[in-house]
């Protein structure tokens, strides 16, 4: 298992995260996704899953939910 931890922009409340998590729950091997919400800022998403997974697919998830990966 790893845990990665990706900042997102645009999260207000708990529909969005609620969002977000469904959409990265969707990916193959997410176990898991918990989201430190910063309503309005950028908030940290952190996801376990079975081995590390593509950022492309993690931000056409986060894109797909309404939001974006913040620049790394």
């Amino acid at each position: 298992m790893t845990t990665t931890t990706y900042s997102v922009n645009g999260m207000t409340c708990g529909h969005c995260s609620a969002a977000v998590t469904e959409e990265l729950g969707k990916l193959p091997g997410v176990q898991e996704v918990s989201i430190d919400l910063n309503a309005g800022g950028t908030s940290a998403v952190h996801v376990t899953s079975e081995s590390a997974l593509d950022e492309t697919a993690v931000r056409e998830a986060v894109d797909e939910a309404g939001y974006k990966l913040a620049n790394a």
